[in-house]
C-alpha cells in the first residue's frame, strides 16, 4: 500500500475496532465494567447483559462479540458517498446521497443479526436526518438545528479528514458543512474538530502534538475550552500508565477535566435536565475524552482504545475517535490484526475494503485539489503582481475593450476577461 491507502485503511479500521470493542461497554461505569468482566477489558468481549435480547436498555441490540455499531455503519455510508461523488461534500450531499443510502439500501446490521435499513439501526439523533431532509424538505444547511446535540455527527466524520489529508482547516470547514445537515452547536463543532484532527494525523511526519495543536487551532467555544482543560490535566503525567491503578487514575483525570463542559452530567443513563441542548460553553464528552486518553497513552493505539473502552459512558464513540486518530498517526499496522480479524468476521463486513475505497476516492479528490491549488496560486500571484493573464481575443458583443476606449479601466473594461455580455447580462 502507498501512504494514502495505508492511512485511509488505518483510520477506518482503527475506528471500527474501537467501535466494536467499545460497544460492549457503552453506557456503563468503569466500576460496573470491571465487575461484569472480572477486571479491565483487554480485547473483544461478550454482551454486558447475557439476556441482551430482552433486557433494557440494551434490547434488541447484540452489542459486544466484535459487532460494529452505527458509528461504523454511518462511516461506511459516508465513504460510499465520497466514492460516488469523487469530490468534496456538503450538506446537500447528505440530502441527495447519504439519506437515500440510509432508507433505500439494506445491509447487514451486526447488532440486529439481520439485513436491515441503516435507518432501522441508527439512534434517534440520526433518524432526525431522514425526517428533516427526506420528509420535511428542510434546507440541508439548516436541518441539524433542533436536533439533540450529541456526538452523532462527529462519530462518522473521520473520512472527511482523510479526503482533506494534511489540511486540517479544510477538513474542519467541510465537516462543519456536512454536519450542518445533522447537528448544531457543539455537536456540529465536534464534527469539524475531529475531522481536522484526522487530517493532521494522516499527514506524513505528523506527531501527536501536531494533531492536538491542529484540533485546538480550529476549535471554538466550549469545545476549545474542553480540549484545553483535558490537555492541561494530562500534561503533568509522568508517562503512559503501567498498571491498572494508573489506568484508573488517568480515566478519573480525564473525566474530571471534561465534566464541567459535558451537559449529560454524572449519570450517563440519567441525564441532566439541560442535557444535549445548544450551548456555547458546553462540549460533547467523547472528543475531549478521546484526546485526553490518547495523550495519556502517548498516541499508542492499543492503550488509547482500551482506555476508552474501560472509560465507559459513550465508550464506543470515544474509542472510535481515539482509534481513528492513533491509527492515522501510526498506520494500518498499529491496529491489532487479531482484533480486526475478529471484528470483520463477527460483523460480516470487510472493513479494510472500506478503507481502500476511501483511499481511492480521496486520491481523486486530492488530485483535483492539487490542480485547483495550482490555478489559485497563479491567480493570487497575478493579483499581487498587478499583471493580467493572457485574455481571450474573442470579442464580446457590446463591450469595448479598455484599450479601444482609450482609457485603462473605462466603461465595462475587464468584462471581456470573464466573457460577460453587457447586452444580455449573461456570461458567455
Amino acid at each position: 500500500m502507498d501512504w494514502l491507502e495505508d492511512r485511509a485503511v488505518a483510520v477506518v479500521t482503527g475506528a471500527a475496532v474501537g467501535d466494536a470493542l467499545g460497544g460492549a461497554t457503552e453506557g456503563w461505569t468503569p466500576e460496573q465494567i470491571e465487575t461484569r468482566h472480572g477486571g479491565r477489558v483487554a480485547g473483544v468481549v461478550g454482551p454486558f447483559l447475557p439476556d441482551w435480547r430482552t433486557a433494557r436498555p440494551i434490547a434488541p441490540y447484540h452489542k459486544g462479540d466484535g459487532h460494529i455499531t452505527d458509528d461504523t455503519l454511518m462511516t461506511q455510508a459516508l465513504v460510499e458517498v465520497y466514492a460516488a461523488r469523487r469530490d468534496h461534500l456538503d450538506a446537500y450531499a447528505v440530502a441527495e446521497d447519504l439519506v437515500p443510502l440510509m432508507i433505500g439500501e439494506p445491509r447487514w446490521v451486526p447488532e440486529l443479526e439481520s439485513e436491515a435499513l441503516l435507518l432501522q439501526r441508527v439512534f434517534l439523533a440520526e433518524k432526525w436526518i431522514v425526517a428533516r431532509l427526506h420528509y420535511g424538505h428542510v434546507d440541508p444547511r439548516e436541518a441539524g438545528v433542533g436536533n439533540i446535540v450529541n456526538c452523532g455527527a462527529a462519530m462518522y466524520m473521520a473520512p472527511v479528514g482523510v479526503v482533506n489529508a494534511g489540511d486540517p482547516r479544510a477538513a474542519y470547514a467541510e465537516a462543519i458543512d456536512v454536519a450542518g445537515a445533522h447537528q448544531s452547536s457543539y455537536g456540529r463543532e465536534a464534527a469539524g474538530v475531529f475531522a481536522a484532527g484526522v487530517a493532521a494525523a494522516v499527514a506524513p511526519g505528523a506527531s501527536l502534538a501536531d494533531v492536538v495543536a491542529a484540533m485546538r487551532a480550529v476549535a471554538h467555544d466550549g469545545t476549545a475550552d474542553a480540549l484545553a482543560a483535558v490537555t492541561d490535566a494530562v500534561a503533568g503525567r509522568a508517562g503512559p500508565p503501567t498498571s491498572d491503578d494508573e489506568e484508573r487514575a488517568l480515566a478519573r483525570t480525564v473525566r474530571e477535566a471534561v465534566a464541567p463542559f459535558d451537559s449529560v452530567g454524572p449519570e450517563y443513563r440519567a441525564m441532566s435536565r439541560d442535557a444535549r441542548r445548544p450551548s456555547r460553553t458546553k462540549a460533547i464528552e467523547e472528543l475531549p475524552a478521546a484526546v485526553g486518553l490518547l495523550l495519556g497513552h502517548g498516541g499508542d493505539y492499543r492503550g488509547s482504545v482500551l482506555a476508552a473502552v474501560n472509560y465507559g459512558r459513550d465508550a464506543d464513540s470515544i474509542a472510535v475517535m481515539a482509534g481513528a486518530l492513533a491509527a492515522g498517526l501510526h498506520g494500518a499496522d498499529a491496529v491489532p490484526a487479531e482484533w480486526l480479524d475478529t471484528v470483520e468476521a463477527a460483523s460480516r463486513t470487510d472493513v479494510r475494503a472500506t478503507g481502500r475505497l476511501l483511499a481511492d476516492a480521496a486520491r481523486d479528490v486530492l488530485a483535483a485539489d492539487h490542480r485547483r491549488a495550482a490555478a489559485r496560486a497563479q491567480g493570487i500571484a497575478d493579483v499581487l503582481a498587478g499583471s493580467a493573464p493572457a485574455r481571450s481575443t474573442v470579442p464580446v458583443a457590446g463591450v469595448a475593450r479598455a484599450d479601444e476606449a482609450g482609457e485603462p479601466g473605462a466603461g465595462t473594461a475587464g468584462a471581456d476577461a470573464i466573457g460577460w455580455s453587457a447586452d444580455t447580462g449573461e456570461t458567455a
